[in-house]
């Protein structure tokens, strides 16, 4: 009985840390921008023209 109740918690345990770590991957993944989240990127419109001359 002790064998069957080692092995169960034993997949409880490795159940949870590959749901952890696809937390954390799909948490870096979003910070990357992969689903669109993250950091906002901002488009700067630099316009830089030389000035007319007279």
């Amino acid at each position: 009985m002790a064998e069957g109740d080692s092995s169960s918690n034993t997949g409880v345990v490795a159940i949870l840390v590959i749901f952890l770590i696809v937390v954390l991957f799909a948490f870096f993944a979003w910070r990357g921008g992969l689903f669109g989240g993250g950091s906002k990127k901002t488009d700067v419109d630099v316009n830089i023209s030389a000035p007319a001359t007279k």
